[in-house]
């Protein structure tokens, strides 16, 4: 079971003993006081879990973020005087660095019903940096973008809701311009590279996207059509395949250069475990991978009998790697992300790499998280804060590019080409986030109702040296 999955369970479980004990306090207050009471305090006490207490937060907001970046890393002396950040005399920044920035953020109490928010002014470029509510402790800033203004001694960071503490901690990584390089881009599925990196492989010098699988379950929007499983599956499959070819062509990516590869979701854990079997979909009743091939721009090793094997896997990825000679591969990273086939996608381009030549710089992305499901928190547009993360043992180096307001609106637009972000929310979801913006002060995305047009466009894409 994976840690996600043990995360999940103890909430459940949690929650499930929660609610026992709440109905029977409610039939006590039932008994001794009124019988209306309980459906009034059941109502109001669904109401506040609904506004304040259904985010999926699998830690406490007390807990410290415990991140251990590369020894010899910059680290300009930095001060907070006042709400004034200031730098020591004489630093100066580079201004396309990557600036993490270590605070003590404590919430007030009005910081336990709204968002707790770190306002960054001074500058041209202001931003708004978003932690859990209840939040009292060791917290990142990511001050990418705000070179200049720090180095001129006029950013200033303002609390909203919480208060900053204690003497900060300034990093400042240097890297290339990855923009200025051939990227590969490999996505588990159609959207993970739009999620994740549409702002580096729209502005690549060339880009390859390559997407693993079809992404064919879950398919039960298909299916109030009038399909049944097997054919919303296949329909399903086959729209995502065309969204992983012709979606890139947006951001300028000729489809020459763009290959689905029409694995099925959710099973390269199993190719993997069994590298020579042949492992089918869980709905589209196929063992074929060739449906959701045919749009490809040229052939691979697995078109040869369309077997869904982790062999055939490494073959395709190997054929593809020495065709594009990549010298940058964005895919996901392997402890950050917990999706079982992000890992596995990880997993299968390092065996892919081995006894070949190639040397590519390695930026791992996470779409999905262990402890937060929310992260990104706060509203589309702004910044991206780092990752809680608990394990000091792991050595993180973060890479971050700063899109502009017209780059996040294209980002936008090709997540809206995307047909699995495009049905509506289930019902109960959009009531919650109705009862959040009413009592909570949260604000949906402009740009669609599906929560990653909120997480993904954003003033930052975040990426980790592999």
């Amino acid at each position: 079971m994976s840690r996600k999955q043990q995360l999940l369970k103890r909430h459940r479980r949690n929650k499930r003993i929660g609610l026992l004990i709440a109905l029977v306090l409610l039939v006590i207050c039932g008994v001794l006081l009124a019988w209306w009471l309980p459906l009034l305090l059941a109502v109001l006490g669904w109401i506040a879990h609904e506004a304040w207490f259904a985010d999926h937060l699998f830690y406490s907001p007390k807990d410290d973020y415990q991140y251990n970046f590369p020894p010899y890393t910059p680290q300009p002396k930095v001060h907070l005087n006042g709400d004034r950040l200031r730098l020591d005399d004489g630093v100066m920044l580079v201004e396309d660095a990557t600036l993490v920035l270590a605070l003590r953020i404590k919430s007030t109490w009005l910081g336990r019903f709204f968002d707790p928010v770190v306002e960054l002014s001074g500058g041209e470029q202001p931003d708004r940096q978003t932690f859990e509510r209840g939040v009292n402790g060791l917290r990142y800033l990511n001050l990418s973008g705000q070179a200049q203004v720090l180095s001129r001694g006029e950013l200033r960071l303002r609390g909203r809701f919480c208060r900053l503490l204690g003497e900060p901690v300034l990093w400042a990584f240097e890297h290339p311009d990855y923009r200025r390089r051939r990227v590969m881009v490999i996505a588990p599925h159609a959207d993970d590279a739009e999620l994740a990196a549409y702002g580096l492989y729209s502005q690549a010098d060339e880009a390859w996207i390559v997407t693993l699988t079809a992404g064919e379950i879950e398919a039960e929007h298909y299916q109030q059509m009038g399909l049944g499983k097997v054919e919303a599956a296949r329909l399903k499959g086959r729209l995502r395949a065309w969204d992983s070819i012709a979606v890139p062509r947006w951001a300028g990516v000729p489809e020459t250069r763009c290959v689905q590869l029409g694995y099925f979701c959710l099973q390269l854990a199993a190719m993997q475990a069994s590298p020579t079997v042949s492992v089918g979909s869980r709905e589209a009743d196929l063992c074929d991978t060739r449906l959701f091939r045919q749009m490809n721009p040229f052939a691979l090793p697995g078109d040869g009998d369309g077997a869904p094997t982790w062999n055939n896997l490494l073959a395709d990825l190997r054929e593809l790697l020495l065709r594009a000679q990549p010298e940058v591969i964005v895919l996901p990273h392997p402890t950050l992300d917990p999706h079982p086939d992000h890992i596995c996608a990880q997993a299968a381009v390092l065996e892919a790499l081995k006894g070949l030549e190639l040397q590519p710089a390695l930026l791992g992305y996470a779409n999905h998280l262990h402890d937060n499901d929310r992260w990104p928190m706060g509203d589309s547009g702004v910044g991206v804060t780092l990752p809680p993360v608990f394990d000091p043992a792991q050595s993180l180096h973060p890479y971050c590019l700063l899109l502009c307001a017209a780059q996040q609106r294209d980002k936008a637009m090709a997540l809206a080409m995307m047909h699995d972000l495009q049905p509506r929310s289930p019902f109960k979801r959009r009531m919650r986030r109705g009862l959040q913006r009413l009592l909570a002060g949260r604000s949906g995305s402009p740009y669609g109702e599906n929560e990653f047009f909120r997480k993904a466009v954003r003033r930052h894409e975040l990426f980790w040296h592999l």
